[in-house]
């Protein structure tokens, strides 16, 4: 992984932000106005979740990283001003969360996001 060809999106910064202990570095990566659409058991495609701008995100992302949880970074693929990529998470008890992220990218931020994501139950 690297930054992406014609773009400013580094894909490096991506994993240190998703492996990463705080969510800081992964805020840094997205735009003021960015939206994130969350699909999931509990929000499902008809009633996403949705978050608009960087202050509901940081919160998000604050609840996440407060969590005793490992996040990685599996794949991730950049073709133009759109992105790809998959991260595996676990819980300390063995709980596994998989979460498949597509996103649409602004001066190389992260403007728009759908994330769908599966848990283990």
């Amino acid at each position: 992984m690297g930054a992406a060809t014609g773009s400013t999106f580094d894909t490096e910064t991506l994993r240190r932000g998703i492996e990463g202990n705080t969510g800081n570095t992964l805020l840094a990566l997205y735009a003021d106005d960015a939206e994130i659409r969350i699909i999931d058991r509990n929000t499902q495609p008809s009633h996403p979740k949705v978050l608009h701008g960087r202050r509901e995100i940081a919160e998000l992302l604050d609840d996440v990283y407060s969590r005793d949880m490992t996040h990685k970074l599996d794949h991730c693929v950049i073709q133009g001003d759109r992105a790809a990529f998959s991260e595996s998470c676990e819980y300390e008890d063995g709980t596994r969360v998989l979460a498949e992220s597509m996103i649409t990218l602004r001066d190389g931020k992260i403007a728009e996001q759908i994330l769908i994501q599966a848990w283990d139950e």
